[in-house]
């Protein structure tokens, strides 16, 4: 495994935003670019992934948007994760996502572990994650961090099936 420089975990703030939406714009790509058409993939990126977006969930917070949190080496986003409460005790992560090329370097499971500790402090003692059926990114590493699915949804305006997990924290 290659040694990480400088790695940083830390709540993003407005100077993160061009990072997070460069992160989570690669790791949707590196993530559905097999599951899904280049176009609803761009999509995507679009709508929640640009700047305008991000600076405003990076400066708004409130008990069901915590923010984003951000692993950085030497000075660069390398992975953007964010969440909130969803009911009592009971937090939600929104958003996860490495860059694919520093992915398996253990960036993402101390992103998780940071923001886990997080919610902790704020007396979350269940978290949860939707996953995309057939996101073999996404599932084994929550499956890894004792994640167990509860359940899945099909979307009604994309057809798309998710898979929702949680673990007591």
């Amino acid at each position: 495994m290659r040694e990480l420089a400088s790695l940083t975990l830390k709540k993003a703030g407005t100077e993160h935003v061009a990072g997070i939406a460069e992160v989570c714009s690669q790791g949707w790509r590196a993530t559905y670019g097999y599951l899904e058409d280049d176009a609803y993939v761009e999509q995507v990126i679009e709508d929640y992934y640009n700047q305008d977006r991000i600076l405003k969930e990076v400066t708004e917070f409130s008990e069901h948007w915590h923010g984003y949190f951000i692993a950085e080496e030497d000075g660069q986003v390398v992975g953007a994760i964010g969440g909130g409460t969803t009911g009592n005790q009971t937090g939600e992560i929104y958003v996860f996502y490495m860059d694919p090329h520093k992915r398996g370097l253990g960036i993402g499971s101390k992103l998780l572990s940071f923001y886990t500790d997080y919610q902790k402090s704020l007396g979350i003692k269940e978290q949860w994650v939707s996953a995309q059926k057939g996101n073999m990114k996404g599932i084994p590493f929550y499956e890894a961090k004792g994640f167990v699915k509860q359940s899945e949804k099909v979307s009604k305006r994309t057809g798309h099936i998710s898979f929702q997990f949680m673990r007591k924290i």
